[in-house]
């Protein structure tokens, strides 16, 4: 076990552990650490404590102080000059015709670099436009191409849910989605009800998936022959959440036969169904791009 610190330099940004030597620090307290960056401020959000060794990136860097009045100055001032940057970071862009859309600049605590965040859909040749900015800036300058994933949480925004984006709020990283997800929470398969403001299927049907998992275990599949207590009769739909199956009986009622929702307990699996493709809507083409490849 090694004892850490967790400490976070972007709002919902990942979490880093950093050795933090005799310091009392406390959850909340901003701090000034070394990094393979340079030395950065962050902010502690979880306490020191100990984890186990596989959890941390050998070697453990040192928390080299709790943040002064001073450090909290520099911080601001560089966030004030952040603003500046993007603006003339922008006019260079214009100046050389360059594909590509600026999402955020950071300096870093020391100075020693700027980084400029783009996106495109392509590669781009920027060699150029670092020059122009170092000669303006007068310090090492990084270009940073970004997916549309953490651009949506660089500029954050309101979800289909119509709260803020997940990612920028609490999500650290970002865990793989698949269509698969989808099909299995029975969700319509039509993009615009499935994508984020990204473009890519939303992070949160990650947040289901492991109860979808585990009910579908004992879940009898559409098209299973069962026996329920009023006979055998066929599965035509599975209500996962409410864990209750639709089943057609062999009992007729007239010309028609028997359809009734039977919670899973109260039916016996004889014959096993087949799995079944959901029901596709909309334009779904290229469905799979939704998907991070």
């Amino acid at each position: 076990m090694v004892k850490t610190v967790g400490v976070r330099f972007k709002k919902a940004g990942k979490i880093y552990y950093f050795d933090p030597a005799d310091l009392e620090i406390q959850v909340g307290d901003n701090v000034i650490v070394e990094t393979i960056r340079g030395i950065e401020y962050g902010k502690a959000v979880l306490g020191v404590r100990e984890v186990p060794e596989t959890e941390i990136v050998a070697p453990l860097k040192k928390v080299l102080r709790v943040a002064t009045d001073e450090d909290k100055k520099v911080y601001e001032d560089n966030k004030a000059k952040e603003k500046n940057a993007f603006n003339i970071c922008l006019q260079k862009i214009r100046q050389h015709s360059l594909e590509m859309k600026l999402i955020d600049v950071e300096y870093t605590f020391d100075n020693n670099k700027i980084i400029f965040y783009f996106t495109a859909d392509g590669r781009v040749d920027f060699r150029e436009l670092v020059k122009d900015l170092a000669s303006v800036f007068k310090t090492r300058i990084e270009l940073r191409q970004i997916g549309v994933r953490d651009e949506a949480k660089m500029i954050s925004g309101l979800g289909p849910c119509g709260k803020c984006l997940c990612c920028a709020t609490f999500l650290g990283d970002f865990a793989p989605v698949s269509i698969k997800m989808a099909k299995e929470q029975n969700l319509s398969l039509n993009p615009t009800k499935i994508s984020g403001i990204c473009g890519r299927l939303m992070c949160c049907l990650k947040y289901e998936q492991e109860a979808y998992e585990s009910a579908r275990k004992f879940m009898p599949k559409v098209g299973a022959l069962v026996d329920t207590p009023e006979g055998k009769g066929e599965v035509i739909e599975s209500n996962i959440l409410r864990e209750l199956v639709k089943v057609r009986l062999e009992l007729m009622e007239g010309n028609l036969r028997v359809v009734k929702d039977y919670p899973v307990k109260k039916v016996l699996e004889i014959k096993p169904g087949k799995d079944t493709e959901p029901v596709v809507e909309g334009d779904v083409e290229n469905l799979h791009l939704l998907e991070d490849n």
